[in-house]
């Protein structure tokens, strides 16, 4: 229940960080999306004032050059008609088209004397001086009017004679943009060029790069000119993208906090599984640790019944070799304690060696000697094959002897019920090194549980056999200390047929 309480709870927070997270991310895409199309419409409004006041640029240097710089007029002429105080001024424009065409209009204004006008609201009555003062302004307006009129023919029908990079500025058109840039918020590193409706580059800024250049911003110039005389302005911003996340500074310290909490969380979800998983196997352990001891204990037992039993003829060789087994055994139960208090309270302490040259053939010779009741009591036996020429390694004795027993215990205890058990124990010497097998035609060991079977608490599943019973703590003893005694150690295993163990150890030579 305790379980499934976690895992339920486990399940409800990871979901709530997964979902933040997605909302935040949601939140910043929204964000980067409507910070880029402000961007667009404030660079393209910049633009196109960019665009409006280069045509009015243009048409204020027509202003000033006045109406003689209408080179495309070819005639102006006035026909006068005169009344008693007015004149009707008719004014007739000939103006010559690119294509050699001409275009003729006429304007009519009136005109008067001016000089007497001026008189008239000088000595006139009232009503005689305010109608001459209309008149007045209203000549003086019709009078402009035709300059600007003829200005604007100058520039309807010549200005478009001229190329583009004769009729814009570019230092102007440079300062334009970016005074309307920073109108409008743009305050970052720009570059431009200018192009005719062909496609070919009129002009580009001194600093121009194409860094950025697959987002650009494009302006029609000119646009109430004809189509082939138009241009288009074009600007791209290399640092687009690290202005547009620089906006969201603000967000991206709640994300980190977001996904550091989500990690805290994972993190502390397998610390409690994992907790709960040694809890699982520290009980495993104990109740286990009674049979465990039950190994030597029964080789104690069965040793002290013979020495008991008087249909027994108690020879001296059956004396020596029970009262050896006896010993033995009580030592290796003196150990196995010592080992679990090791194991399991100094787990990342090196073991306490008292390391000296040991003849490894006669070490094993002894284990199997001692190991050779249990293994006959099952029915198995024990072969040696000690054909290493160069044993002496420098090892600790008590620890190495356990070693050696336990691995020849695992075998017993995995033995297959359908055949006798047969344990083979071989020494040989490579190169530098002394090599020890350990191999049994036990049940073997699956490859998914190959890799762990070193790990501490680990026990290989066994299927419906429920009596094999262990601490998990003997291959991990094992290779902790093999370890210590710079050797290795390796298993091969194949399922149903048996496993073989491997160690190395430097020799001395």
């Amino acid at each position: 229940m305790k379980k499934a309480a976690i895992i339920a709870l486990s399940s409800i927070m990871g979901l709530s960080f997964i979902s933040l997270l997605v909302m935040q991310m949601r939140y910043i895409e929204e964000i980067t999306t409507l910070r880029h199309e402000y961007f667009q419409e404030s660079a393209q409004r910049s633009m196109y004032e960019t665009a409006r006041r280069l045509e009015l640029s243009e048409a204020k240097r027509y202003l000033e050059l006045g109406p003689d710089a209408a080179s495309g007029i070819i005639t102006a002429e006035d026909s006068i008609y005169t009344s008693t105080d007015t004149s009707i001024v008719q004014r007739t424009h000939q103006v010559k088209a690119k294509d050699g065409s001409v275009f003729t209009s006429r304007e009519t204004t009136a005109s008067t004397n001016l000089s007497d006008k001026y008189f008239t609201k000088k000595t006139g009555s009232e009503n005689d001086r305010k109608r001459s003062l209309e008149e007045i302004m209203a000549m003086r307006y019709a009078t402009e009017k035709g300059l600007v009129e003829d200005v604007i023919y100058s520039i309807l029908y010549t200005a478009n004679d001229h190329p583009l990079d004769e009729r814009i500025d570019f230092i102007e058109l440079d300062q334009l943009l970016k005074k309307e840039f920073s109108s409008n918020g743009i305050n970052i590193p720009y570059h431009f060029r200018v192009i005719d409706n062909n496609g070919n580059t009129i002009h580009k800024c001194s600093d121009y790069e194409e860094t950025g250049q697959e987002l650009s911003f494009k302006e029609a110039l000119f646009k109430n000119d004809p189509v082939q005389c138009g241009g288009i302005l074009e600007v791209h911003f290399p640092d687009l993208s690290k202005y547009i996340w620089r906006s969201l500074w603000f967000i991206i310290p709640s994300l980190i906090f977001t996904l550091i909490l989500l990690f805290t969380f994972i993190a502390t979800l397998m610390l409690v599984f994992r907790q709960k998983k040694l809890t699982e196997l520290k009980n495993d352990f104990i109740n286990n640790m009674t049979h465990e001891f039950k190994t030597p204990i029964s080789s104690i037992s069965l040793a002290a019944q013979m020495l008991g039993d008087n249909t027994i003829k108690k020879t001296p060789t059956l004396l020596q070799r029970l009262t050896s087994t006896i010993l033995d055994e009580t030592e290796r139960l003196r150990f196995q304690v010592e080992k679990v208090l090791q194991l399991s309270t100094h787990e990342n302490q090196k073991a306490n060696l008292h390391m000296k040259e040991v003849d490894i053939n006669e070490l094993i010779a002894g284990v199997t000697h001692t190991f050779a009741l249990k293994v006959e009591k099952n029915g198995g036996k024990i072969i040696t094959i000690l054909n290493a020429e160069s044993p002496i390694v420098c090892v600790d004795e008590m620890h190495f002897t356990n070693v050696i027993f336990n691995l020849m215990d695992n075998a017993v205890k995995y033995k297959r019920l359908d055949t006798n058990l047969e344990l083979c124990v071989e020494t040989w010497n490579e190169p530098g090194h002394l090599c020890i097998s350990i191999k049994d035609n036990g049940i073997g060991v699956k490859k998914e549980d190959l890799k762990r079977i070193f790990d501490k608490f680990y026990r290989v599943p066994t299927g419906n056999l429920h009596d094999v019973k262990g601490f998990g703590l003997g291959l991990a003893y094992v290779k902790k200390i093999v370890k210590d005694h710079k050797g290795s150690i390796i298993a091969e295993s194949e399922f149903g047929i048996g496993t073989k163990f491997i160690i190395k150890l430097k020799t001395n030579n």
